[in-house]
């Protein structure tokens, strides 16, 4: 029987609080928005649900808020077939929340991390087993950043090859950075991640994602490029999220790396063309049938 490639993630889960609007608002202004939905949310949880889509096998760890947000998120990614041993409900806090304004195809998104502050070390211990058996583990930065260095040192122990999606971005120290197998910055985190090191030392590390204009990494200290797709963009929210947690499905799966890149970026493309961060994300059929459209349409 072949073998269910196995993703670690430890990040956030937040209920996403979405409105869209024709014009953003200035300093102290006032706008009409067109309609408001709730959708499932979070870095860790929307990277989960795209690589359980794949076919992996999806250990989450994480935390919730003993809250209406939390009692319904939980009941969601359980139905995504996720595996929910390792999330804890925090009594007396929030769950996380984000609130994102959609105009133009783009969003502007603020988080309020709330039970997500709890995931910590101590809850990492509890739960390295499940770390040790992964294929991969992927992390982010709505957890605080010593419980992504602590991961690190657990997967690197046990030689689990680890992403780390440098979002939202904040300051890295350099022994975080070296000990990732490969980062995933956008274009906005790259270059605020090049005010404080030297990139160029993290190009055997680097898979940067850059919306409109693809992808790229480095292969043999040459500069490769992954072309986009064109899509009708409907909401961007979760593009990024789709991408990592496809890639980490794919690598997980034994797919070579440039084939790994590719694939995901397909999803991603294809997850733009529909609303909701988790609800636009594709399964590995859809994306499979994407790329065979789209290459029979060039």
């Amino acid at each position: 029987m072949e073998k269910i490639p196995t993703v670690c993630i430890v990040g956030s889960i937040n209920m996403d609080l979405t409105i869209r609007t024709d014009s953003i608002p200035v300093q102290g202004e006032t706008v009409l928005g067109s309609d408001f939905a709730t959708y499932p949310g979070g870095k860790g949880a929307n990277q989960a649900v795209a690589a359980a889509r794949m076919g992996a096998h999806v250990n989450l760890i994480g935390a919730v808020g003993d809250d209406s947000f939390g009692k319904s998120l939980v009941a969601h990614l359980q139905a995504e077939g996720i595996h929910m041993e390792s999330i804890t409900t925090v009594s007396d806090v929030t769950t996380g929340v984000a609130n994102i304004i959609l105009s133009e195809a783009d969003n502007r998104i603020i988080v309020a991390p709330g039970a997500n502050d709890f995931v910590l070390p101590s809850l990492v211990d509890q739960y390295e087993e499940q770390i040790k058996k992964s294929d991969i583990v992927l992390l982010q930065l709505e957890i605080p950043v010593h419980t992504v260095l602590y991961v690190l040192e657990v997967a690197n122990k046990h030689m689990v090859p680890v992403i780390v999606n440098p979002a939202p971005y904040q300051k890295l120290s350099e022994e975080l950075l070296m000990k990732a197998t490969y980062l995933t910055p956008n274009e906005i985190e790259v270059e605020a991640l090049g005010k404080e090191v030297d990139v160029a030392s993290l190009e055997d590390k680097l898979i940067i994602t850059k919306g409109e204009h693809g992808v790229q990494y480095f292969a043999d200290q040459i500069k490769k490029n992954v072309p986009s797709f064109q899509v009708d963009v409907k909401d961007t929210t979760g593009a990024g999220d789709t991408f990592n947690g496809v890639l980490a499905a794919q690598l997980a799966e034994g797919v070579p790396f440039e084939q790994a890149i590719k694939f995901a970026n397909a999803a991603a493309a294809l997850s733009i063309t529909r609303l909701g961060a988790q609800g636009g994300m594709p399964t590995k059929k859809e994306v499979s049938a994407f790329i065979k459209a789209s290459v029979n349409t060039q």
